[in-house]
Formats: C-alpha cells, sequence, structure tokens
C-alpha cells in the first residue's frame, strides 16, 4: 500500500514537472515571438524612412533637373533672337547700300544727260570720265570696307562661339561637381545617423563639413560661370561702324558722290 502511494506521489510530480515546462516554453516561444515581431515592426519603420528619403531626394533632384532644362531652353531661345537681329541689321545694311548706289547712279546718269547738252561737251565730258572713275574707286573703295566690316563680324562671331562654348564646359562641370557633392553630404547624412560611436560620428561629422564646403565651392563656380555667360553675351552683340573712304574728288565737282 505504501509502494502505491508512493507511486502516485512520483506520478504527480512528474506531471506537475511537465506542466511547468509547457508553460516554460510556451512562455519563451510568446517571448520570441513579441521579440521578432518587434523587430520585423522596427525593420518597417526604418525602410518607410529609407523608402521616404530616398523619394524626396529623386523628387528634389527632378526638379533641379527641370529647372536646369528650362534656364538652357531660355538661353537657346535668347540667343537665336540676337542671331536673327544680327542677321535683320545685316541684310538691312546690305538693301540700304545697295539702294544708295542705285540712286547715285541715276543721279549720275542724269547729270550726264544735262552735261551732254551743254556747249562745253569736249570738257565735260573730260569731266564725266574723272568722275566715273572717282565713282568706280569709291565704289570699289567702299566694297572693301563692307568686306573688311563682314570679315570682322564673322572673327568676332567665331570668337563668341568659342567663349560661349568654353563657358558652357566650365558650367556644365561645375554643375557636375555641384551634383557629386551633393550626393557626397547625403551618404555622409545617412551614415551620421547610423554612427556606432561618438568617434565614428566625429570622423563622419568632419568629412560632412569638407563635403559642404565643397558643394558651397562648386555652387560659387557655377554663379561665376553664370554671370561670365551674361557678361560675354552682352558684349558681343556690337561692332564698330566701318570708316567711310577717303574722298578724292576735286573740290567744287558737281558730279561728286562724296561731296
Amino acid at each position: 500500500m505504501a509502494d502505491q502511494k508512493e507511486s502516485s506521489v512520483l506520478f504527480s510530480l512528474k506531471e506537475l514537472m511537465n506542466l511547468e515546462e509547457d508553460r516554460i516554453r510556451e512562455e519563451e516561444a510568446e517571448k520570441a515571438n513579441r521579440a521578432r515581431a518587434e523587430l520585423e515592426a522596427r525593420e518597417a519603420r526604418e525602410r518607410a524612412a529609407r523608402d521616404t528619403e530616398e523619394r524626396r531626394l529623386r523628387d528634389d533632384e527632378e526638379r533641379r533637373r527641370a529647372e536646369e532644362l528650362r534656364k538652357r531652353e531660355e538661353q537657346t531661345r535668347l540667343e537665336a533672337i540676337r542671331q536673327g537681329e544680327v542677321e535683320k541689321a545685316r541684310a538691312e545694311a546690305d538693301h540700304k547700300a545697295r539702294m544708295e548706289a542705285m540712286a547715285a547712279q541715276r543721279a549720275h546718269e542724269a547729270q550726264l544727260a544735262t552735261i551732254n547738252q551743254d556747249e562745253h561737251k569736249k570738257r565735260l565730258q573730260i569731266t564725266i570720265g574723272v568722275v566715273a572713275f572717282v565713282f568706280v574707286a569709291a565704289v570699289i573703295g567702299g566694297g572693301i570696307a563692307f568686306k573688311k566690316h563682314n570679315d570682322q563680324v564673322n572673327r568676332e562671331r567665331a570668337e563668341n562661339e568659342r567663349a560661349r562654348a568654353e563657358l558652357e564646359a566650365r558650367v556644365n562641370a561645375a554643375e557636375q561637381q555641384v551634383k557629386e557633392s551633393s550626393a557626397k553630404e547625403s551618404e555622409l547624412k545617412s551614415a551620421l545617423n547610423n554612427a556606432k560611436d561618438e568617434a565614428d560620428r566625429a570622423r563622419i561629422q568632419g568629412e560632412l563639413a569638407k563635403a559642404q564646403e565643397q558643394t558651397a565651392a562648386a555652387r560659387r563656380a557655377v554663379r561665376t560661370a553664370g554671370s561670365g555667360s551674361t557678361g560675354s553675351g552682352s558684349s558681343g552683340g556690337g561692332s564698330k561702324p566701318a570708316s567711310k573712304p577717303a574722298c578724292n574728288c576735286t573740290p567744287g565737282d558737281p558730279l561728286c558722290s562724296c561731296l
């Protein structure tokens, strides 16, 4: 009888121990599940924050690119307007020169008709020959001066184009430097947020300050290049008027076109 009671007690103790072990395992499993859920929730929040920051950076980059494209298109439009104005002024100058030459020729022909009726025909014919020679010389001199003027305009235009290309290359290089420095700043800011200790944080802060200085310098270079572009564009539009050819007519000559 005593053995049966002892066996019953031992059985009850084993059952209690098994129940306690089951409870402990369940608590540990529940604790592990809670820890895993908290970890997953924290990782989800961190991923969401990173996605938000990356999306903001992409939006900022898209806006910057759109603004740069708009500025380039505006500069191209203004340059086309300026070139159109230069061509229009040249065409008007050519037309005016042709009209003046035709008017001078008609006036000269009218004077010839009057002179042919004069009693001093022979003397006047000699005068007409001299005047015609001077007129041709003046026209040739004017043509040479006009050609020199065109050559000067073409040289100035080529020089302006070369300067504009060099300036655009400097602007593009400065903009690329700004982009690279900004990207490095973003990387360093992200690394600063994830710094493990104060030493690492201090090192990253030093690198971030240096990157910010580089970005500021690059932006100053962009502004300097942009102001250089405006100055070069305003200075290249005008040219000195061509000087008039010297007048070689005899004083008092009624047929001279330059007196």
